[in-house]
Parts: structure tokens; sequence; C-alpha cells
């Protein structure tokens, strides 16, 4: 465990100095002869990391973003990040525009609760729109015995990088179930990018995700090794989701997605979510809605996991702070109130 602990402390780096590297990189683009205008201002995405559906969700976003930059004069810029907690910092302190965020998250920072309560209430905090369903995950080693949650008890589990959202939701979701991490025999703190290999190897019996599928990390592991989805259900899930229903819900993850997973696999989960903040402009959260919005086929193709993304459904589900003006403007203008 202290060496899983080892690395990530290497690893994890929230958002730094994006604005710098924003900036390093228009003088570089407008160097080289790119039409980068005086007048262009720069916006930063929180997303997580590559290659997951946050960062390619950010991506897309930006891809439509700077492609009416003459119309807007914002420059779109990716930030790659730890995940959900991670985006939320950076987010209140002022250093980038918009981050993506678990739907819980987005709730607890609003209302300074669980990982938010010694800040205090993110009152600034806006929603912009909801993404993809990211059911809560936990694949496992077939050899493991691991068929259902509660089989993780006494096992090596990947809980996730401290800052990511997929670590926080577990942690509430031992705390639902009166575990602590010492039932495990060991708990680490690998990144998403690198658990998959480690449960392959056989270093980690299972491993945890809150992602949206399919998943090319789980998909890499079952090609590599027999692995197996488990089931995530029962009175205590059940308990969980009643009393946190804007932010949860149940899921199926579909059978047939991962090879050796013919069947349907019950869980619960989030719904990714794009949040700004009050300190962000109305025209630019305007620019970035319109730009998703008015070629959402487009932007659905830019990831498998957000292919059936649907319009209404995006201005309504896991949105639990206030809408930000400039989003709100959008959807009066197009009816989807």
């Amino acid at each position: 465990m202290s060496q899983a602990r080892s690395q990530h402390q290497r690893d994890e780096r929230p958002i730094k100095s994006v604005k710098i590297l924003a900036a390093v990189l228009l003088v570089s683009f407008v160097a080289l002869g790119g039409p980068a205008g005086a007048a262009d201002r720069f916006m930063t995405i929180g997303t997580g990391s590559d290659p997951g559906v946050y960062y390619a969700a950010g991506a897309g976003i930006c891809r439509l973003v700077n492609a009416k930059r003459s119309a807007h004069g914002l420059r779109c810029h990716v930030g790659s990040s730890g995940g959900s907690i991670l985006n939320l910092a950076p987010l209140r302190r002022g250093e980038i525009e918009f981050g993506i965020v678990q739907s819980d998250w987005q709730l607890h920072a609003y209302n300074g609760t669980k990982r938010f309560s010694k800040d205090g209430p993110f009152q600034d905090l806006r929603a912009v729109f909801s993404l993809h369903s990211e059911p809560f995950t936990v694949v496992a080693r077939a050899d493991s015995g691991i068929t259902k949650f509660s089989d993780l008890k006494g096992q090596r589990v990947n809980i996730g990088n401290p800052g990511s959202g997929q670590r926080a939701t577990m942690e509430l979701v031992l705390a639902a179930m009166g575990w602590t991490t010492a039932d495990f025999s060991l708990a680490a703190e690998l990144k998403p990018s690198e658990q998959s290999r480690a449960l392959c190897k056989g270093d980690i019996d299972a491993m945890v995700f809150v992602v949206g599928h399919p998943n090319r990390s789980i998909r890499d592991a079952a090609n590599t090794c027999d692995v197996v989805l488990v089931d995530v259900s029962g009175p205590v899930i059940d308990r969980l989701v009643a009393e946190n229903s804007t932010i949860y819900y149940h899921e199926i993850i579909a059978g047939g997605l991962y090879r050796g997973n013919p069947n349907d696999t019950r869980t619960f989960g989030v719904k990714a979510t794009v949040v700004s903040s009050t300190l962000v402009p109305q025209d630019m959260v305007y620019a970035v809605v319109k730009a998703v919005f008015d070629d959402l086929a487009a932007f659905s193709r830019q990831h498998p996991a957000l292919a059936d993304l649907q319009a209404k459904e995006m201005v309504h589900q896991g949105l639990a702070a206030p809408l930000h003006q400039g989003a709100a403007r959008y959807y009066q203008e197009k009816n989807l109130e």
C-alpha cells in the first residue's frame, strides 16, 4: 500500500498555472502563423486523466468552441486533472472557468458538505449542463471469487486516488456499509490509468470506477485477463439512492460490453456534469453552451459514453447548483427549460 500511495503522491497534480500554460500555447500558436487575434480570451475546462471520458468530453467541448472562435473570440484549453474534487478547488479559486464533476460532488461542493465541510458552501458554483451517466463500477479478477460488493472484504482493492470523485464515492459506499479501508487487506490508491494493468498483473484483486461505459481501461483489462463486473446492489445501496435521489440513480451496465461479461450488472450511479461559477462572464458560458447544443450530434460522437445524450435531460438531470445565467439564457431561447 505504501508503494501505491507514494506513486500517487508523485503523480497527483491539481490543475495549476493553467493560465500561464494557455498563454504560452497562444504565443506559440501565433508565432507559428496561427490566426489567433489579440482580443482572444482564454478559458480552461478541468477534466480528468487521458484517456478518460472526462478528458474526451472536455476536448470535444473545446473543439466545438474553438471552431467558432471568430464569432466569440474564445480559445478553449483542456486541463487534465485527478477528477471531480480536483476540478472544484481551482474553479472556486477562479483559476479555471469550467470543470467536469460528478453530480454528487457538485451538490456537496455547493452546500459545503462531506469533503467540503471545512471550506464551507461554494455559493458561487453554477451548473451548466449534465453529460453521461456514470455507474459505480467494480471490476474484479475472475479467479478472485468476487461476485458482489460484500465479497471485497479482506481483498486487495484499488479504492482510487485521493481527490478523485471515484475515491470520494467509494468512501461514501464504505460508510454506508459500515466499513473502513481497514476491511481490505490492501487499499491501493492507483490512478485510473494504472489500475487495469495492476489488476491483470495480480497486484490487486479488484478496482473501482465511477465512469461512463464503454470504458477503454475496463475493455483493456477484459481483453488482457479474465475479469468480472461486480454487482453493487441490495438494501444498503437502495437506501443510499433513496436518501440522495437528486444525485444517485439505480443503473444497469449492459451485458456484452466487455469480454467475459455477457449479463447485465446492477449498480447505482451519478451524472457527469459541467459546472462553472459566477466569476465567469455570462457571454462565455453562453458561447460554450451554444457551441455544444447547436452541434450536439457532433459532440455526442466524441466518445461512445456520450452517444445517447439528449438535450432535455442535459438541462435538468444531475444539476444541484443553480444554473449559470449564461446557460439559462440559451435554454430560454431554445425552450429547453
